[in-house]
């Protein structure tokens, strides 16, 4: 099933700018689900059109993504742009930068149970960076990395 503009009962758009990226969101929401076979508890299906374009030197690479979400909610298109926004959110705060900044993924640590205390170690260094006031953990991991003044900081050390 697809949501077309005339399907949708409702729209909402945002846009973004910034990060030499600008990015256009259209969230369009239907209840009218006569065509979608039984599914327990669904009231809204939700459609996100997301059109990129990132600047890079002389260069501007676009894509355009399309994702479809269910619920069991009824809320304005808006609502549910936020919902969606905020997942996101939560992905990018935590698992990109797990798997950006700390190499999670391009760990070889395969042993039980290494893996668990690595992963425990790294959440417990976002947790020291976040509760000391950074917001770029990149900037704060090569800041620690410099010497002992600033761990001992994040430690509460003297």
């Amino acid at each position: 099933m697809v949501i077309s503009a005339s399907e949708a009962i409702q729209t909402h758009e945002s846009n973004n700018v910034g990060h030499c990226r600008v990015e256009k969101r259209t969230v369009s929401i239907s209840n009218q689900l006569d065509n979608i076979p039984e599914f327990p508890g669904l009231k809204t299906v939700i459609r996100v059109e997301s059109y990129r374009e990132v600047h890079r030197a002389n260069i501007i690479e676009t894509s355009v993504e399309i994702r479809f979400y269910v619920s069991s909610l009824i809320e304005t298109a808006e609502e549910f742009a936020k919902r969606i926004r905020g997942y996101w959110g939560v992905e990018n705060k935590v698992h990109y930068v797990r798997d950006v900044t700390q190499g999670e993924d391009a760990s070889r640590i395969r042993t039980e149970p290494l893996v668990q205390i690595w992963a425990i170690a790294r959440n417990f260094a976002l947790n020291l960076y976040r509760d000391y006031g950074f917001d770029n953990m990149a900037q704060a991991q090569r800041l620690a990395g410099f010497g002992l003044t600033l761990l001992k900081k994040l430690f509460r050390m003297k």
